[in-house]
């Protein structure tokens, strides 16, 4: 065999193994009852907040606590614990996007992405702030 076959071997051996540790990366939504089952992996988890339970988060007390409970898209109800500051608007947000693991019985998140609402799905609202400003 020439060098140039060998490397061209070579390179697509590397191609092929860096294209397999990319889709390593990707990651669907689960549910609590999935990331109950593997504790300490890692799973991105959708739902909505339960806001008739108690948000836990006093700034004064500990700033870098939040609590507060998700109903993923399965419809099961897990309490989940961030290690950071609250996200301003969080009542707000139409859905939660959380990455993390379960450690117990509660979901310790990583990272937290809000899906608010938009301005343009109810005319009512952005009527009614549109005359506000004006």
């Amino acid at each position: 065999m020439k060098k140039i076959h060998i490397a061209g071997l070579i390179l697509i051996a590397i191609s092929i193994g860096f294209i397999i540790s990319l889709t390593g990366d990707y990651s669907q939504y689960e549910s609590f009852k999935k990331a109950a089952t593997n504790q300490g992996t890692t799973y991105t988890v959708i739902g909505n907040v339960n806001k008739e339970k108690e948000m836990i988060y006093d700034p004064v007390k500990d700033p870098n606590l939040f609590a507060f409970y998700l109903k993923d898209q399965e419809g099961t109800e897990c309490k989940v614990i961030f290690n950071g500051t609250k996200p301003q608007d969080f009542e707000r947000s139409e859905s939660i996007v959380l990455t993390g693991s379960m450690k117990g019985e509660a979901f310790y998140a990583d990272k937290i992405l809000m899906k608010c609402p938009s301005k343009y799905k109810n005319n009512e609202l952005v009527t009614s702030e549109y005359k506000a400003k004006n």
